[in-house]
């Protein structure tokens, strides 16, 4: 058996035991492994399109083996996880008979608190901070390693880390993947920088009296942690649906998973159901109670904004009123007339691809007194007509108007302020892995998105991986700096929803190949997530569900 293997980095090709880790290869080639944070050193691999930590061993005949940088897109990734890892080390050193757990991402930050609910004091914080500033000075090495699943379930059973067991005890992985410093282990379901001392650019500060807030670089300004930037009501949608988890029994995936196998997993999907639907009743009657004439519904790609503008509408129906849904997409410019980006690609996301102007003559036309057509446009003519029924203002009145702009000033300064009403809607997860890897609600909305163009529009997953980059940009500069102008925020995502979409994605993920590029790794991150969740047949979602405007079969599509 031959056991000299050939791995390829950038130009060079490299000549190495089977068996050799990436980090040994990565410094036989002569790159960077040792710098400081600001040094942008390595701090993974990309091995033959799969993320590995440096740690990996190559165990392939040939391989190519891509540096990742602390700076790179996936090496701030890395980095946010590693402090998190870095955290958690601290409060178990420090509280060993506390578990602490991440609850949910807030802006360039993740929220923390203990499981046991008590009051975090500052004194606590302070101490965490320094001990985290210690594990880091002594620039300890984050070791990549492994357990047999027994001694990994024994393990994080002393640690009172009981999501964790209930996680892998749902596995039959013979060898659970760990990363280890000192005696503390933990697990990473992406990889980890290589050792502590590059973990130096983080704030840890109270937020609330149980929880506090570990605050990171931001992706435009990697060198500093920037000012906090609060978010009120986006956190109470958290918690309340983290409120909402505890009602149903499930707040972690080992706990989804035992509903699946247990047979309750369809109550769990009705009572689900049920608690959105008490959401939309309470949304519409806030509505009514403010004798809004307008809403205007916004929120990023595969948030659901369609099926929610018209389940809206559905509830203001039945509350006596005549609601009027107006998509923003019936407002775009043929394609010759819209931006390019930089790329030279069409730019579908800019303000600049709406006829605002049509808009606000409609809008302000409607509020006039006038009567007026709604226009229609039609991606594939490229073409607007006026051929509908007319509509005009009266008492019972209300536009439901969604789009990705929908809380810009240009499209809400047209109507009449005092019967305005602005909604932010987001998928939004309050389910972790376990109390230390958190499910990106970025993630669900990917999946989303995967699974209907391709079911709508014939869009293989590795179109809508590449396209993605683009799509969350647009979302920074267009979307979300305007939610913050909601009155309310409103989360669109069902917790079962996970298991749902992953009967779905794991096909559509799987025939991504690795001639694909960094679409064939993001498939690969995402499918080695998704081998933790019990699938969840689709029968039991209720066809009015807003999960079936991604997965088909929805009452409300035309």
């Amino acid at each position: 058996m031959n056991t000299e293997i050939r791995v390829s980095v950038g130009n060079k090709t490299i000549a190495v035991p089977r068996g050799t880790t990436v980090a040994d290869v990565f410094s036989k080639a002569g790159l960077l492994l040792d710098g400081r944070y600001e040094d942008n050193p390595i701090v993974g691999a990309r091995v033959n399109g799969e993320l590995q930590p440096l740690g990996y061993c190559i165990l392939t005949e040939k391989a190519n083996a891509e540096p990742i940088q602390i700076f790179d897109f996936y090496g701030r990734r890395i980095y946010r996880h590693s402090l998190v890892f870095l955290l958690c080390m601290a409060a178990n050193q420090l509280f060993p008979h506390r578990s602490l757990s991440v609850w949910h991402s807030m802006y360039n930050a993740l929220y923390f608190g203990f499981t046991d609910g008590e009051t975090i004091s500052r004194s606590d914080i302070d101490a965490i901070t320094s001990r985290m500033k210690s594990i880091a000075r002594n620039n300890y090495p984050i070791e990549f390693t492994a357990l047999p699943c027994e001694e990994a379930i024994k393990y994080f059973k002393k640690q009172k880390e009981e999501t964790t067991v209930s996680l892998l005890s749902n596995q039959n992985n013979p060898n659970v993947a760990l990363y280890k410093v000192e005696e503390f282990y933990d697990i990473a379901y992406e990889p980890l920088a290589p050792r502590t001392g590059l973990l130096t650019v983080w704030d840890l500060i109270p937020y609330t009296e149980r929880g506090m807030l570990l605050r990171y670089p931001e992706s435009d300004n990697v060198t500093e942690v920037g000012p906090v930037r609060d978010n009120p009501k986006l956190f109470g949608v958290f918690q309340e649906y983290k409120q909402w988890g505890k009602i149903l029994g499930v707040s972690c995936l080992g706990q989804m998973n035992r509903k699946v196998t247990g047979g309750t997993v369809e109550e769990y999907i009705r009572l689900s159901e049920s608690l959105q639907k008490k959401k939309m009743f309470a949304l519409a009657d806030n509505i009514v109670k403010k004798n809004a004439k307008s809403v205007f519904i916004s929120g990023p790609s595969s948030s659901g904004k369609t099926t929610f503008a018209k389940k809206l509408c559905e509830q203001l129906s039945l509350m006596g009123y005549n609601p009027i849904q107006i998509s923003l997409d019936d407002y775009y410019k043929p394609r010759t007339d819209i931006p390019r980006d930089k790329n030279g690609e069409i730019d579908y996301e800019c303000l600049e691809a709406l006829r605002t102007d049509l808009f606000n003559d409609t809008m302000q036309a409607i509020f006039k007194g006038e009567e007026v057509k709604l226009p229609k446009w039609s991606f594939a003519k490229q073409e607007r007509t006026f051929h509908g029924k007319s509509v005009k203002l009266d008492e019972f009145t209300v536009f439901v108007i969604e789009g990705i702009h929908a809380l810009n000033p240009v499209f809400t300064s047209c109507v009449p302020q005092d019967s305005l009403y602005k909604v932010y809607i987001s998928a939004l997860t309050q389910l972790t892995l376990d109390n230390h890897n958190r499910i990106s609600t970025t993630d669900t909305r990917i999946l989303r998105r995967i699974i209907r163009d391709n079911r709508t529009r014939d869009i293989s997953a590795s179109e809508t991986l590449a396209m993605w980059k683009s799509v969350t940009k647009g979302e920074k500069k267009h979307i979300f700096p305007f939610q913050m102008n909601a009155d309310t925020m409103f989360n669109t995502s069902l917790d079962y929803e996970i298991g749902v979409l992953s009967t779905y994605a794991i096909p559509l993920l799987s025939e991504v190949g690795p001639d694909k590029g960094g679409a064939y790794t993001e498939a690969r991150r995402l499918l080695s997530f998704l081998k933790n969740i019990n699938p969840i047949p689709a029968g039991p979602v209720p066809s009015d569900s807003l999960l079936r405007e991604f997965i088909g079969d929805s009452d409300y599509e035309d």
